[in-house]
């Protein structure tokens, strides 16, 4: 922002947001990375676009086209982030998951490395420890090969803004093994918090290599949960084969009128009281509707009791932010079946941001063409009133406005 008077505050916008989805797209390569997943054209394509940002570009109609680029580029990330995850883990299927406490020693492991949790699985074996997942981490229990672990044994928490207060309370230690760590000191659990990887806090243990065995140690020093809650039981793990197989499903019950429209309801949480408007779309859906959700922004209704349409659950969780990869192939899908194009589908996208991950995938979705997305509850500062009418006139991308209006204008598109 070194010209920001000469080239104003819109251009300044489109920069921000080109750097911003390259900051989340480099993310999900840095997960693809630790799954042995690598693409060069995919690097040469990023250091080109980062390359020709250093020229300080000031056409708007040019950065535009970069951010889409950047999209792009993002999906074929994405992809080859699923194929780490389903080649080493497996496809995930529909499993229910126990949301409340199992009496005994624990560990909690939150963030989105899937391989860091396997070999915390491999290495509490028989130990007597239990492993509760946090956060992101919830779609692991979908993964064949993950919840083969007995003692992987539930989730604990939700949403990373609460962090502070639940790990206070949770009585084993915490790892951490990608970003949404926020300070530990303030619950004064910062002696059992250990961070991996990219991840750290000053003064917290980090941990080189592994090798959990301080954690675990950790683990049997403490009390653990002195007693087993009465267990509440929600169900995730509709991955990408799951959700393709049940596309003529889908597509029966919108032609016998059984369901109306599809909401893909998700994405990143904040703290903000408005971020309650998301509770409050996803429970005045319609019982003849389906809830699609995926990333820690499911946290604000997933434990609460959709029903279903003729055995098919009206709550879908497809999984971690990046498991967009999966809700676009269904949407593709479902276009090709039925001849039209994915903007003419009984689908509506209402997303909540926060940072460079859901940058990038707003991104994806606007440069596969994907239009009318709903998105909220307040845009990146970085966003001007100019810049959000340039995306609308385009993109017909607007902002939420109330559940009932939202509603209305969705169901009636």
């Amino acid at each position: 922002n070194k010209d920001k008077a000469a080239i104003g505050e819109n251009i300044l916008g489109l920069r921000l947001l080109c750097l911003y989805g390259l900051k989340g797209a480099a993310a999900y390569m840095e997960h693809a990375h630790v799954l042995g997943q690598y693409d060069n054209d995919i690097y040469a394509q990023y250091h080109k676009i980062m390359a020709w940002l250093g020229t300080w570009p000031a056409d708007m109609n040019a950065l535009l086209e970069c951010s889409m680029e950047i999209g792009q580029m993002n999906f074929k990330v994405m992809s080859i982030l699923d194929a780490g995850e389903t080649t080493k883990y497996g496809h995930p299927t529909p499993t229910q998951v126990n949301v409340k406490a199992t009496e005994g020693k624990c560990i909690l492991i939150s963030g989105h490395d899937l391989k860091d949790l396997y070999n915390l699985l491999e290495q509490t074996e028989g130990t007597g420890v239990n492993v509760y997942t946090h956060g992101e981490m919830l779609p692991a229990h979908g993964y064949p090969e993950l919840r083969k672990f007995k003692h992987l044994i539930g989730n604990y928490g939700s949403g990373w803004q609460n962090q502070q207060v639940e790990f206070a309370r949770f009585p084993g230690p915490i790892v951490m093994t990608s970003n949404c760590i926020i300070d530990p000191t303030v619950g004064a659990y910062d002696d059992r918090i250990w961070t991996r990887s990219i991840v750290g806090w000053p003064g917290v243990n980090h941990l080189e290599g592994e090798d959990f065995a301080p954690v675990i140690a950790q683990a049997q020093q403490m009390a653990g949960f002195p007693y087993s809650e009465i267990p509440h039981l929600i169900t995730v793990g509709f991955g990408r084969q799951t959700l393709l197989g049940a596309a003529d499903t889908l597509i029966d019950l919108v032609s016998r009128e059984k369901l109306r429209h599809i909401f893909l309801v998700g994405g990143c949480d904040g703290a903000r009281g408005e971020r309650n408007y998301f509770t409050d779309f996803a429970t005045s859906v319609p019982d003849d509707c389906l809830i699609l959700t995926l990333a820690c922004g499911k946290y604000r209704f997933n434990k609460l009791e959709f029903g279903d349409i003729e055995g098919l659950p009206r709550l879908v969780d497809a999984g971690q932010c990046n498991d967009a990869y999966s809700a676009i192939i269904l949407a593709v899908t479902l276009a090709e079946k039925l001849g039209c194009g994915v903007n003419d589908l009984p689908l509506s996208l209402v997303l909540s941001w926060f940072e460079q991950k859901a940058i990038v995938i707003l991104l994806t979705l606007l440069s596969l063409g994907v239009k009318n997305i709903v998105t909220g509850p307040t845009a990146p500062g970085f966003f001007t009133p100019d810049l959000l009418a340039v995306l609308n006139e385009k993109f017909g991308l607007r902002s939420v406005t109330t559940v009932e209006e939202d509603m209305k204008q969705l169901l009636s598109a």
